[in-house]
């Protein structure tokens, strides 16, 4: 449709009236550059860290220098803030911190623990029903966690994640999915109403439970009625080839398969929240120079051959995190500018399972970066106030996540 003029007025009866700037009056390339993107976020867990003086810049604000880590996002350096001396208010445990990475649930070493609703979860509570998947979970250990704190099984492969986001089954397949769906829905009304029935019977601490059970019923429910939904919606068509099933023991191959499923995700807007958990941590990794298991190497005791592996290891890591930035940025819609990529770890040292001070690297979405955040790194700054700072700018409306104490100080 041809643009209208800047100069059009409306006329009658002997005067004329002078327009607005109106989206009308636009080219179409910048009418739809004016229309809001959506707004994604994703976020990237490395469970074992990184070293610390290899990842965290020496001094802190906008002149920073590149610590040897981040010489690689050079060409993106105002695409992203670096956030040292934060942690997750009273979550301990090691290894254990690393379901509450995306929850900041305390004491997750704890007997006793529960966990909480994750960051992208709390998100996906609010937008999920506007694309055909509410979430993307993947890795080998899951980052997100339901509101009942119950983990959310992720996808392991690349192929098989994009198999569910990509690949259409005949006819008859389809059709057999829609039977057990509406058999689905059948079976939550009658569990629900056998459990509405004897709720009336039972304590008030059984009463309880039941309340997060039904709670339960009806999140399967909504997803019940929007996988009917989208079951008759044709999957979006993408050019790219499926990925090869891959070697857990090839960590670099297994992250970058990942990052390409998940820049397709997002660019066919099929999702807007996806997590990353651990991948191969428990493997020597196929990287040239590296003859030890990953998790020993970081139990280095400043050994120095152990050190150098595991700095093969972690180049490797975050060489295949900036080159996944920087195809979010060269996508037709530039995706890096309206999706928040969060690349952190549960230990700050992974030699002492120390979960203070923690690596934490926040990029695009739209903000004012190009910084390093510098807090104390003896008495840590809530990292939940980052997690509310992320949700705003997805749109939520919130001032409280978690332990937070307000917004993430300095980030604009």
């Amino acid at each position: 449709m041809k643009p209208l003029s800047r100069r059009t007025f409306l006329r009658g009866s002997g005067v004329s009236l002078a327009l607005p700037l109106l989206e009308a009056m636009l080219p179409f390339r910048l009418r739809a550059a004016a229309e809001a993107a959506p707004r994604r976020f994703v976020a990237i867990n490395i469970p074992l860290g990184f070293i610390p003086a290899n990842f965290f810049p020496e001094q802190a604000g906008a002149d920073y220098a590149l610590s040897r880590y981040l010489q690689p996002g050079e060409a993106l350096r105002k695409k992203f803030t670096i956030f040292s001396g934060t942690s997750h208010p009273s979550v301990d445990g090691g290894h254990s911190a690393e379901k509450s990475f995306l929850t900041a649930a305390p004491f997750p070493g704890a007997r006793t623990f529960k966990n909480t609703i994750s960051l992208d979860q709390f998100i996906a509570a609010k937008i999920g029903d506007q694309t055909r998947f509410a979430s993307l979970t993947l890795g080998e250990k899951t980052l997100s966690w339901s509101a009942n704190g119950v983990a959310i099984p992720p996808e392991q492969s690349a192929a098989k994640a994009f198999a569910k986001l990509f690949l259409t089954g005949s006819a008859n397949e389809v059709a057999a999915q829609q039977r057990d769906l509406r058999d689905g829905r059948s079976i939550m009304d009658a569990v629900l109403d056998d459990a509405k029935a004897m709720e009336r019977k039972v304590s008030a601490v059984d009463r309880d439970k039941l309340d997060q059970f039904f709670t339960a019923v009806r999140e399967t429910e909504q997803q019940l009625a929007k996988a009917a939904q989208w079951s008759q919606t044709p999957k979006p068509e993408v050019k790219a080839k499926p990925p090869a099933e891959i070697s857990s023991i090839d960590l670099v191959g297994t992250l970058r398969a990942h990052f390409e499923v998940m820049r397709l995700a997002l660019e066919t807007d099929s999702t807007r929240l996806i997590t990353l958990g651990s991948t191969g941590y428990g493997n020597v990794p196929r990287i040239p120079g590296v003859q030890l298991g990953y998790h020993g190497l970081s139990h280095h005791g400043k050994n120095p051959d152990m050190l150098r592996q595991l700095e093969l290891i972690e180049q490797a890591t975050i060489q295949a995190f900036f080159d996944f930035l920087t195809s979010l940025q060269e996508s037709q819609s530039n995706l890096l500018d309206h999706t928040q990529v969060l690349l952190g770890s549960n230990l700050g040292n992974a030699s002492g399972h120390l979960t203070t001070n923690l690596p934490m690297l926040l990029a695009g979405g739209g903000y004012q970066h190009g910084q390093h955040l510098a807090f104390d790194a003896k008495n840590n700054y809530p990292l939940p106030n980052l997690f509310v700072s992320i949700a705003q700018r997805m749109g939520i409306e919130t001032e409280k996540f978690a332990t937070s104490t307000g917004t993430m100080r300095g980030l604009v």
